[in-house]
């Protein structure tokens, strides 16, 4: 029998976790729950329920576990809810909006015996796991360096909804959240920060653009670099082909450098020296294999397993609260101008 999932909340990415669950396997949608009128026609187009909120789903006991993708801040309390009820919840990024409310939500869940998941869908990628396989099995050596670059135009109209020129709304809350959890990944816990930012082009008070310098745990340092003003095809959405919305190019958006070899992502290319390790020797890009799966569709069945007891998350609560701490971190840096150290 298949494992029933509410996804609540109809926007834009909950209508593409409806579509995952759909079509996912050992998963099936059980309701949407969202008091919005376009919600309702769009629950009847698929079969569904449409509920009004959560004290409906639970009353109904309908689902076995829940993905929460409303705004941002009502995560807190959509997650927290769920948790008393004694459902299982995947819970859209960013976890929270502050770290405070983040850490309430995690002790929570721990406590109660909840599972609880956060919705970097990234990591459920299989080149990803092809990737992280590569880092953990030595291939590259010993991580000497890493970068990201997320660059992308985000058009005019897109501004016209007044809280996106807002602070909160920038592209290192918005985006680069998923920049950090994936980095995080492959290179261990983020320990410090340096960050600048700038808002010279659009002149709104959210940033466009910023600079930032990591420093992990390990020693290892990193640099990102994101920005929403730029015409450019270095970001994952316009690389790895997850999202139909976004058109498709062959360039990379991340590089980790190793002292036998270098990978970069999301093209799964492997640079080494075929003989001696040295820049004036020669050197070989190989492009690996790794299937295509639809990462959300992953995400949905993994959940399921989740919620059956079979598997832990594959990115939990914890780890959503560490990618937060780093973003909290690169806002703090930016507005300050000192090194910042990591929230654990």
């Amino acid at each position: 029998m298949n494992t029933k999932i509410a996804v609540v909340g109809a926007g834009l990415i909950g209508r593409r976790h409806a579509a995952a669950v759909r079509a996912a396997e050992n998963v099936e949608l059980a309701c949407i729950v969202d008091p919005a009128p376009d919600a309702q026609a769009y629950a009847a187009s698929l079969g569904v329920p449409c509920l009004p909120d959560l004290g409906s789903l639970f009353a109904s006991e309908s689902a076995e576990g829940v993905i929460l993708s409303t705004p941002n801040t009502m995560h807190a309390d959509g997650a927290l809810a769920c948790i008393s009820a004694g459902l299982p919840v995947l819970i859209e990024k960013p976890l929270t909006t502050d770290l405070a409310s983040a850490r309430v939500v995690v002790e929570t869940a721990e406590n109660a015996g909840v599972a609880i998941a956060t919705g970097h869908h990234r990591r459920h990628n299989p080149l990803i796991a092809r990737a992280k396989a590569l880092v953990d099995d030595g291939v590259l050596g010993q991580i000497a360096s890493v970068h990201g670059t997320t660059w992308f135009m985000k058009p005019e109209e897109y501004f016209e909804v007044d809280w996106r020129r807002r602070k909160g709304a920038g592209p290192v809350y918005l985006n680069l959240i998923h920049d950090i959890d994936l980095l995080q990944h492959f290179c261990g816990p983020v320990a410090s920060v340096h960050a600048a930012e700038s808002n010279v082009i659009r002149r709104n008070e959210v940033e466009e653009t910023a600079a930032i310098l990591l420093r992990f745990a390990s020693g290892l340092l990193g640099t990102v670099n994101v920005c929403d003003s730029a015409v450019a095809p270095w970001s994952w959405e316009l690389t790895a082909r997850e999202n139909p919305a976004y058109p498709a190019t062959t360039e990379d958006c991340y590089w980790i450098g190793g002292t036998e070899g270098s990978l970069s992502l999301p093209n799964l290319t492997l640079w080494q020296n075929p003989g001696k390790r040295s820049w004036w020797e020669p050197i070989s890009g190989s492009k690996l294999l790794f299937d295509f799966s639809d990462p959300l569709i992953l995400q949905a069945e993994q959940f399921g397993r989740v919620i059956r007891g079979e598997e832990a998350p594959l990115v939990s609560g914890r780890d959503g609260f560490a990618a937060l701490a780093v973003i909290e971190a690169v806002k703090l840096s930016a507005a300050t101008g000192q090194t910042v150290e990591v929230d654990r």
